[in-house]
Order: structure tokens, then C-alpha cells, then sequence
């Protein structure tokens, strides 16, 4: 035995292949590649008071996730951010005029899982501009065609969507289209006729292996050559991630990216297929390309993300958003936030305006949800032990229990600008069964993610009740959304 066990450390390396051959190819469906991460802890408000995150637009988790659940198998825990499933539904928030490009707006109840702690959630509403009034658009679509994309959820999916969203284009507008497989060609140059985008896009087949970087200096080739000034340069890149020739670390693309948004281009993923999709890519790329990241696996995934949400996909009305909370110990004692854990800033990168953060599209609302445990909730405390009590009788005002600061900048601003809102807390927080339906419903998704995540943090919540409060917290739901969610 112990000849055999020294007879590695003296082998060539080369031939440590032979002793170890490749390991067996595991199924298809388990070559998908996401970003390993671990939920927020709960933080301790005396130690760290304050929480920096960057805004999360992308949506693509959810549609990953239904697409697993309807094949009867529980998605992987790293395929699910919290946040992006919260995000993909629509909220009412009020859409009332301001000086900002968004309505921030909060609200905090009980919360269902642990009735002694607080949930705050924090809403983000863009204003809305309708479709005709986006500024003109220079799409380039990059498109795809290797051997991989072969399957019908792919390729022939990627057509269906360009073409759906060709129809929706005005005159003002232009396409370009370039492929790549083994090699990388323009389909299409600049063009405002969409008899020949759709056309274009009707010839496409798949074929050959995959060179993504090469296809990304063409695509930003003619991003510049159609390039609108003050419009809307975005690349959309239709893949299902597997890029395997050529430049392929994440970290060379991302280079790429970033170097190319700081002329206006901008870029957003458009994620197909199943079997060797590389979700980290799709959603790295998209975040350092000032785009966003979506999931289609369906024809209706399509014309949600490029029809009817067609404006909060493209037309990006605040930039780098950053959220920051700082809470005050004198109210709160604990907090976690829930999701967002891949976009979590450093304190002082709130202030710096050279770090990238989140993009927001026009009429897209963003949700966070804190859970908060109020000084004092594990004994049972007198509320008036924090009061003076001559300040009370004098009428003065509650402390807060918080300060929220938002950071954002105007699309084509360098500098940013500041939004501030003390959060003050009620005499009685309302229970959670007489929240918003918008609240409720989001803390069902929040709590859905949780549960898929297998997070320790959630009392004895069961996808059962999860059902029931997002049944009870339903409402108009003109999309639809919500009752597939259910």
C-alpha cells in the first residue's frame, strides 16, 4: 500500500489525468452554473447601525425558478435571489409627481412568521412614460446561433421574442443584428424597416461552437455605427450562457463592458434554455453593463419583459441607485434584509459616485423587505421605557426608528443626488393581516424565496401559509402574475 500511495507525488502532472480520468458526465440539467451565496445574517444594530445596497431590477431568478417547480424539481438554492422573485411582480405604489424620477415608499407591519418582529418594506415606484414617448432606441441584437441553441425552448424562442419586440419598434427606431457561432457575422446593419428585421430574424439557425467575445466587439461596432445621441444604445445579448470559445472568463467580458458603457452603450441579457445555462454570467454582465437580466422560458415570459414591460426594460430613468438604512438603537435592536445579497455596498461606497449600482427602468417598482426585531421584543418590556415622560405629555414627536437614503442619477448625470426620509414609528405597528395586499403579497414571495432557500430565519413559516396570505393579498393583479405565482 504505501508504494501506491507516494507514487502520485512523483508522477508528472500530465499523466495525473490518466490516474484520475474525467469525471463522469453528470445529467444535463445540473450543468447550470450559478453564483454560490449565503443569506444576510441578522445584524446587530448596536455593532452595525447602517445597511448599503445597490437596487436589483433583474427578474431573470424568478422565471428559473417556475420553469424548475413546473418540472416538478426544487431549483437549486444559489438559482434563488430573494429579491428578483419579489421584484418580478408588479406593485401599486402610489405614482404620485415628484421632483425625483421615482416615489419612494414604505410601510411596516408585524411580521406573519415571528408576530413580535417588524417588517419593513421599502418601495421604490419609477414614474411611468408611456412606450411612445422613450426616447428613440438603437437596438443591437446579438444573437446566439451555436450548435447548443439547437433546442425549441432556444434558438427558435430567441426569434419569436426579437420579432415580438420588432413590432413594438417606431420609426425612430433602429435594429442591427449580428450572430456567432464558430464565426461571427452582421446579419443586418442599422436599420429602421422591420419587413427586413423580421425577415433577418426568421432566417437564423443554429450551428457550430460558441466565440461570445469577438461577437461583442461587432455588436459594439454597430451600436456605434447607429449610435443615437441622448437615445437609448443597448446590445441584447440572446444566449443561454454558454459561452466556450475565445475570451471566455466573466471577468475579460465584464472588462469589456464596463469599458463600453462609459460611451452610452449599454447592455442588457436575455437568458434561454436549460442544461448548460450560465446564470452568474447573464446576471454579472448585465449588472456592469447598465442593463438588465431577464429569464424567458415561455412566449408570455417574452412579451412580459419586451412588450408589456417594454419601458422599464430599455429606458432607464435613474442611474446607480443605492439604497442605505440606518437604524436607531434606541427603536430597533436587530434587522436582516431579505435578499439582495449579491448587491450588498460598502458604507462609504453610498457617497462614492464611481461605484456602479443599479439601473432603474420607467414605471418598474422595486421592493425591499427588512425584518426588524423592536428594542426589547424577547422580554416584555413596558413601551414607555424609552420615553421621557415630560416629552410625551409636551406632545413631542415619536423618535424614528430609522433614516432611509437613496442615491440615484439621472440618466445621463455624473454626479449624484441625494433623497432622504426619517421613518418614524407608530404608536401600535399595524398587524400584518391589515397590511396593503402589496405588502402582503411581497412578503409571501419574500417568504416563498426564504423557504426555497432553505433559510434558518423564518420561524415555523410553511409553504402553506405563504399560499394563503398570497391568495388573501391577491388584488387587481391585471397581469396575471400573481394568480400563477399562487
Amino acid at each position: 500500500g504505501s508504494a501506491m500511495a507516494a507514487a502520485p507525488a512523483v508522477m508528472a502532472a500530465d499523466s495525473f489525468s490518466a490516474m484520475y480520468p474525467e469525471p463522469i458526465a453528470i445529467p444535463r440539467e445540473e450543468r447550470d452554473k450559478f453564483e454560490h451565496f449565503k443569506d444576510n445574517p441578522i445584524k446587530q444594530v448596536a455593532i452595525e447601525p447602517v445597511s448599503t445596497f445597490s437596487l436589483d431590477v433583474d427578474t431573470g431568478s424568478y422565471a428559473l425558478v417556475r420553469q424548475w417547480l413546473k418540472q416538478g424539481r426544487l431549483p437549486a438554492s444559489d438559482a434563488v435571489r430573494t429579491e428578483e422573485l419579489i421584484n418580478y411582480f408588479s406593485y401599486d405604489y402610489p405614482k404620485t409627481k415628484s421632483e425625483h424620477p421615482f416615489v419612494v415608499n414604505t410601510e411596516l407591519t408585524t411580521a406573519p412568521w415571528q408576530p413580535d418582529h417588524y417588517l419593513l418594506r421599502i418601495g421604490v415606484q419609477a414614474q411611468d412614460s408611456h412606450a411612445e414617448q422613450m426616447p428613440a432606441a438603437n437596438l443591437v441584437f446579438l444573437v446566439d446561433v451555436s450548435g447548443s441553441m439547437d433546442d425549441a425552448n432556444k434558438l427558435p424562442l430567441v426569434i419569436s421574442s426579437l420579432q415580438m419586440l420588432t413590432q413594438q419598434l417606431r420609426p425612430q427606431d433602429k435594429v442591427s443584428l449580428v450572430v456567432y457561432a464558430g464565426r461571427t457575422e452582421v446579419v443586418l446593419e442599422p436599420t429602421n424597416n422591420k419587413a427586413d428585421i423580421l425577415a433577418a430574424l426568421g432566417r437564423l439557425q443554429a450551428g457550430g461552437s460558441t466565440a461570445g467575445a469577438s461577437a461583442l466587439e461587432l455588436a459594439y461596432k454597430m451600436a456605434r455605427k447607429g449610435y443615437i445621441k441622448n437615445g437609448i444604445n443597448r446590445i441584447l445579448l440572446a444566449t443561454d450562457g454558454d459561452f466556450n470559445v475565445g475570451v471566455t472568463s466573466t471577468e475579460q467580458i465584464k472588462d469589456m463592458v464596463k469599458r463600453e458603457r462609459e460611451t452610452g452603450v449599454t447592455l442588457s441579457t436575455l437568458g434561454f434554455g436549460q442544461g448548460n445555462f450560465n446564470d452568474a454570467m447573464m446576471e454579472q454582465i448585465a449588472d456592469v453593463g447598465n442593463g438588465n437580466y431577464s429569464y424567458i422560458d415561455s412566449v408570455s415570459e417574452a412579451r412580459k419583459v419586451l412588450v408589456d414591460e417594454m419601458s422599464s426594460t430599455f429606458n432607464t430613468v435613474a442611474k446607480d441607485v443605492k439604497v442605505q438604512v440606518e437604524f436607531n438603537p434606541q427603536q430597533v435592536s436587530e434587522y436582516r434584509l431579505i435578499g439582495y445579497e449579491n448587491r450588498q455596498l460598502n458604507r462609504e461606497d453610498f457617497n462614492n459616485d464611481k461605484v456602479d449600482a443599479g439601473d432603474v427602468g420607467a414605471g418598474k417598482s422595486v421592493t425591499a423587505i427588512y425584518e426588524i426585531t423592536p428594542k426589547g421584543a424577547a422580554s416584555s418590556v413596558d413601551p414607555l421605557r424609552y420615553q421621557n415622560e415630560k416629552q410625551a405629555s409636551a406632545g413631542k414627536v415619536i423618535p424614528e426608528f430609522a433614516f432611509l437614503k437613496i442615491r440615484y442619477k439621472q440618466p445621463s448625470a455624473t454626479s449624484s443626488t441625494l433623497l432622504t426620509q426619517p421613518l418614524v414609528l407608530p404608536k401600535n405597528v399595524i398587524s400584518f393581516a391589515n397590511g396593503t395586499n402589496d405588502h402582503r403579497f411581497a412578503t409571501a414571495v419574500a417568504g416563498f424565496g426564504q423557504l426555497l432557500r432553505q433559510s434558518p430565519n423564518m420561524g415555523n413559516l410553511s409553504y402553506g401559509q405563504v399560499l394563503q396570505i398570497a391568495q388573501q393579498a391577491k388584488g387587481a393583479d391585471k397581469m396575471g402574475t400573481r394568480a400563477e405565482f399562487i
